[in-house]
């Protein structure tokens, strides 16, 4: 009798557990110009699509339909239909786009024109271009807060992070933070943007309400030189507890605790990390390794790598499906 009710416990934690959860992950690679499409359950790559020249920033729609991705040397932002998983269309986005980023209700798209020094504002609906906002010498971060209210751009070369009022279109606030600024991510609560710097070997954190920087964290790790330590990708958990910070040449994730602004942990991923998504569960995280041509899943409940995968060449953005 003990050692059936031994085995009907087993069985109940195993039916509890249940299976992983199965999301689509979608990896643009800009030296092949292709996107890999990768089943984050079984961490095997589904299908390979060719997509635009270059293709860098990616994301998709809240409903999950549809993969938006930058085909920077093409200059515009194209349309795959994540069912089918063909290109069905493009959205105007100026001149090499590299970064955007997608309002919270999915109907306006806000595309960072390195060539031009302008935010490009799209409505996703109707393809229209509702504004061009002029910003910084190269911009290329871009984040928006949780409200939708307002939205960031980091221009690398002038080194600031852009406030901008997304009902206006103009900006509000000129932050300066340290040099090359390449990403930008609001916390879940809209209270702090965090923004890095990838030459300056920065993290800077900017009070939203306020418009100021309340700290500057930095990076070392033990046998590494300090130019090697290259902030670029910022993912914050949904509880706002952890950031996760991809170090580009350092091939490491930084593991960083928002309230004390300590890093806890350096995790060892890829060559040249350059940008991080969490699964939906928020129990897997995955980074894009653009030098060894793969990516990384990072099991977030111990922060240690699991699994990598051989992808597309120089695989640069990942997106996540939300179901």
């Amino acid at each position: 009798m003990q050692g059936r009710a031994c085995a009907l416990a087993f069985l109940a934690t195993c039916l509890m557990a249940g299976p992983a959860s199965a999301y689509t992950a979608y990896v643009s690679n800009e030296k092949d110009n292709t996107m890999t499409v990768v089943d984050t359950a079984t961490m095997k790559v589904i299908k390979t699509v060719d997509v635009g020249q270059r293709p860098r920033g990616i994301t998709i729609s809240p409903d999950g339909k549809f993969v938006y991705l930058c085909a920077s040397d093409d200059d515009t932002v194209q349309i795959i239909d994540t069912s089918s998983l063909d290109v069905v269309g493009d959205l105007p986005s100026g001149p090499d786009p590299e970064l955007f980023v997608l309002s919270p209700d999915g109907k306006t798209l806000y595309i960072a024109n390195e060539d031009d020094n302008l935010v490009t504002v799209v409505d996703v609906a109707s393809k229209a271009v509702l504004s061009e906002i002029p910003v910084g010498v190269e911009p290329e971060g871009m984040g928006v807060s949780p409200d939708g209210k307002t939205m960031v751009n980091t221009s690398e070369t002038t080194s600031m992070a852009h406030f901008i009022d997304t009902q206006s279109h103009e900006v509000t606030d000129n932050v300066l933070v340290d040099t090359r600024p390449r990403f930008a991510e609001f916390k879940p609560d809209g209270s702090q943007v965090w923004v890095s710097a990838e030459v300056g070997g920065t993290v800077s954190v900017i009070d939203n309400a306020k418009r100021q920087v309340v700290k500057k964290i930095q990076f070392a790790i033990n046998g590494l030189r300090a130019e090697t330590i290259q902030p670029v990708g910022i993912a914050i958990t949904a509880d706002g507890k952890k950031a996760y910070v991809a170090l580009g040449p350092a091939n490491h994730v930084a593991v960083i605790n928002t309230e004390t602004y300590e890093v806890e942990k350096y995790i060892l991923v890829g060559q040249r990390v350059w940008h991080l998504a969490f699964t939906p569960d928020q129990k897997t995280l995955i980074t894009t390794n653009g030098n060894s041509n793969d990516i990384t899943f990072i099991d977030t409940a111990t922060d240690e790598p699991v699994q990598s995968l051989t992808v597309g060449q120089q695989p640069w953005g990942v997106a996540i499906s939300p179901n």
